[in-house]
């Protein structure tokens, strides 16, 4: 692929088409494993191609280290598993210094041994189920890309993602993320059980075939291409205003805009709303949701499409929530009803025109 820019001497479709082209050879490698779970396995590659950290959440057994691993196989990326449990340290994570002597001169010295997050895949299984600081260990490696010990900064592999798993029905001798860690993961991905006619397929396979190898698809420069053509993916100015428009509602403790009014489902039902990052992940996730599907351009279409997994764990619900069993989907899905599309000015069209053909 091209280290340009779109708009230089690759048109911009010609790089949109050879993501898309990647990505559908990425999907059938994966699905030489994985039954189903299309949604599931779009959320996490856009995550992946965004630069971008995912939460997933569900019950035990819907194969989540499995997808996670036959992804960074495909991907022909270093994966990395961390099982989280209480008694598990931060620097079980990061690494730690250990002194090292040297036979000849009988020298000491202080070396650092790289933990399993030096890694570019980092499978971070059943997250809620160590204490706060272990969890914290993980904030500086997802948001910075780095690890710091004894004052000295190491660099993590480049591309790095953090994939963590969590089980939403054992809250016995749990930890729940805080908000502030929530917000790092640009995804929270729902894995939910598959249909009847997939988990045929998935006791067909266990009982009759062996274990398939699967073939790396992508190298990690074409990995780092799809995330450069993602963020260069134009965005016209109407789509933003959507985008901010949806997060923006979710803010009960402001004043409602007048030009876009509050939904009653959020007055009556959120406690808290979504921050600024939840606007930056929505557009940056709707760039990815365009390119991967060949499109030239975002549309309001691309950004409802990943508004779920993007504001699901950045709307915190009220008590009354509770009681009335109104999850925070069922308020992304009012938000989606009721805040409007503004349609594209004449003038911003003719610009994305005159983008496109550059």
């Amino acid at each position: 692929m091209s280290e340009h820019a779109p708009n230089d001497a690759t048109p911009a479709l010609d790089a949109t088409r050879q993501a898309r082209e990647s990505y559908a050879r990425l999907r059938e490698e994966v699905g030489k494993v994985i039954v189903g779970q299309d949604e599931v396995v779009d959320q996490i590659l856009m995550s992946v191609f965004s630069r971008g950290h995912a939460l997933l959440v569900g019950v035990p057994g819907l194969a989540k280290t499995l997808l996670i691993s036959t992804i960074a196989q495909a991907l022909s990326l270093d994966f990395s598993r961390i099982q989280f449990t209480p008694d598990l340290m931060p620097s079980d994570i990061t690494g730690t210094e250990v002194i090292e002597e040297d036979k000849a001169s009988g020298r000491r010295e202080l070396r650092f041994v790289h933990g399993p997050v030096f890694a570019n895949v980092i499978l971070a299984d059943e997250i809620n189920r160590t204490p706060p600081k272990t969890q914290a260990a993980l904030l500086e490696s997802m948001q910075e890309r780095q690890v710091t010990v004894g004052g000295v900064r190491h660099e993590l592999p480049d591309p790095f993602f953090v994939l963590a798993t969590q089980n939403p029905l054992e809250q016995e001798g749990t930890y729940p993320l805080p908000e502030a860690q929530l917000d790092r993961f640009m995804f929270q991905v729902l894995i939910r059980y598959p249909t009847a006619d997939e988990e045929l397929e998935v006791v067909r396979r266990s009982a009759h075939k062996g274990e398939e190898s699967i073939a790396p698809v992508m190298s990690e420069d074409e990995i780092r291409e799809v995330q450069r053509i993602v963020k260069h993916a134009p965005v016209a100015e109407h789509v933003m205003k959507y985008a901010l428009r949806l997060v923006r509602a979710t803010r009960v403790r402001e004043e409602a805009d007048p030009a876009a009014p509050r939904p009653k489902l959020v007055d009556d039902y959120v406690a808290w709303g979504a921050g600024p990052r939840a606007s930056e992940y929505l557009i940056l996730a709707a760039k990815a949701k365009a390119v991967l599907a060949g499109a030239s351009h975002v549309t309001p279409d691309h950004v409802r499409a990943v508004a779920h997994p993007v504001l699901r764990h950045r709307i915190l619900t009220n008590f009354n929530a509770e009681a009335d069993q109104v999850t925070t989907d069922a308020i992304i899905d009012g938000l989606l009803d009721e805040i409007s599309v503004e349609s594209s000015p004449e003038g911003e069209r003719r610009q994305m025109d005159r983008v496109l053909k550059s």
